[in-house]
């Protein structure tokens, strides 16, 4: 997960590149379930960017802190309004550690699969509950890897086309990474972005908690707690860190 993908051109443009992220509609809700499984207790977010989600989260009262690989990404936040009440420690989320406990941490937004390696995610999934407080929740957002929806011998899926924005995934099946692609036009020009991704599923997701000792909670298709089924397309996943048994 080199820093170099997120750099400051990425970091600097990051709402113009993705502005359907920074809709109401979709930071709200988030923000609101983010919150109530918080409480008075505080957040940590892996990958925490530029502050698209710890910025509201922070003014609705909830101690936010990140851990961030980018320094671009990092000093964005940084220069927003409300970006010096949050902490970030730069590294990779796997391994970097806070010094802290949270009752909440949490990864949006398809960022467990920037870990391309499953050894590195299980570290994350271990890390996270490192952080956690014993009974806390570990909240990651993800899509569902579209392979139902490729034809038979093909690769190539596309997510996005607009004027403006061509993006696919170009799957490997036997290395189980997806490569993301990106073809933007900004300012007149073509700019050009891909990165590998390792694609997982919800199940994996669950046998990685299990072993940092946690348990999922709940799962949902959307943060309005829509019902997840079989052809949902994303997951919002809630485990809970095991608490120590009584003697």
């Amino acid at each position: 997960m080199p820093d170099a993908l997120f750099d400051a051109w990425i970091a600097e443009r990051y709402e113009v590149l993705w502005p359907e992220l920074f809709d109401p509609a979709v930071v709200d809700p988030a923000v609101g379930f983010l919150a109530e499984l918080a409480g008075t207790g505080a957040a940590l977010e892996l990958g925490i960017g530029t502050g698209r989600i710890a910025l509201p989260l922070r003014r609705r009262g909830v101690r936010v802190h990140g851990i961030e690989l980018s320094g671009a990404m990092a000093a964005r936040l940084r220069a927003q309004q409300g970006g010096s009440d949050i902490g970030v420690t730069i590294g990779d989320f796997a391994s970097a550690t806070v010094g802290a406990a949270f009752r909440l941490v949490y990864l949006l937004r398809n960022t467990i699969t920037n870990v391309t390696t499953q050894d590195e995610q299980v570290a994350a999934f271990c890390n996270a509950a490192a952080h956690l407080e014993p009974g806390g929740c570990f909240v990651i957002e993800n899509y569902i890897p579209e392979l139902r929806r490729l034809p038979p011998g093909e690769t190539i899926h596309v997510f996005t086309s607009t004027p403006d924005h061509l993006g696919f995934e170009e799957y490997d099946v036997a290395s189980q990474i997806a490569y993301s692609h990106h073809h933007w036009v900004i300012d007149g020009q073509l700019k050009i972005f891909s990165s590998p991704h390792r694609y997982v599923w919800p199940s994996e997701l669950d046998l990685m908690a299990r072993l940092a000792g946690m348990t999922l909670r709940e799962r949902w298709s959307g943060w309005n707690r829509e019902p997840y089924t079989s052809e949902s397309r994303s997951h919002i996943s809630v485990w809970e860190k095991l608490r120590q048994a009584s003697h």
